[in-house]
């Protein structure tokens, strides 16, 4: 089993937010980009394309939700285009702008406001996230899969899909047993390769030929 993860976390990267460019800090400016690439990953679209879609906003200066509110529709658009987000370009454009409105009205422009309102309740947490545009039950749990690395009090987050991936390696697939192969650390980690694994049945063959 230690070989399978070990093989698993060298072959699939780092967390989504890792490759969007986001780093994994407890900050306004961090959180704010998870919910937008959470957004973005929630779509029927591949991840690559939203991940690209994402790093385009934040380039154009979406990565604050004043940033994101001071970018017009159009400009949103466009730089969902850069990253080739096209089928939802509109309706996505108009959503990452009332999710910045929500941010800074409710939370004053901080998600670690989010966290306190919750009291640090994963279940509490989750319905406050669902009160954003976009953000459904698959958004909630694109956010905490990669927020464990942020926040600590969401940890072990294991949901659907990371047990999926589970399953094709032959890990662990109940929370506790899974959560042990790694560190705390390391689960966000671990939780974004087998969401790949889940998706990708080539690399799961790859990491099981180890």
């Amino acid at each position: 089993m230690d070989t399978v993860v070990k093989k698993l976390l060298h072959e699939s990267g780092g967390t989504y937010a890792e490759e969007a460019g986001i780093p994994l800090k407890d900050q306004p400016a961090a959180l704010f980009k998870l919910l937008v690439l959470a957004n973005l990953l929630s779509a029927r679209i591949s991840s690559d394309i939203a991940v690209a879609a994402a790093r385009e906003l934040f380039a154009a200066g979406g990565g604050t939700p004043h940033g994101m509110s001071e970018l017009t529709w159009q400009e949103r658009v466009d730089a969902l285009g850069r990253g080739h987000y096209v089928r939802y370009d509109e309706s996505t454009a108009t959503r990452l702008g009332e999710v910045a409105e929500i941010v800074q009205d409710k939370y004053k422009g901080d998600l670690r406001r989010l966290a306190v309102q919750s009291g640090r309740d994963p279940e509490k947490a989750a319905e406050l996230l669902r009160e954003f545009p976009g953000i459904g039950p698959t958004g909630v749990d694109i956010f905490c899969r990669e927020a464990q690395s942020m926040w600590p009090w969401l940890r072990p987050y294991i949901d659907s899909q990371v047990r999926k991936g589970a399953e094709r390696l032959g890990l662990p697939t109940d929370t506790r047993g899974l959560a042990s192969t790694v560190p705390d650390k390391d689960l966000g980690r671990l939780t974004a390769a087998l969401v790949r694994v889940a998706r990708d049945k080539k690399l799961a063959d790859t990491v099981k030929a180890a």
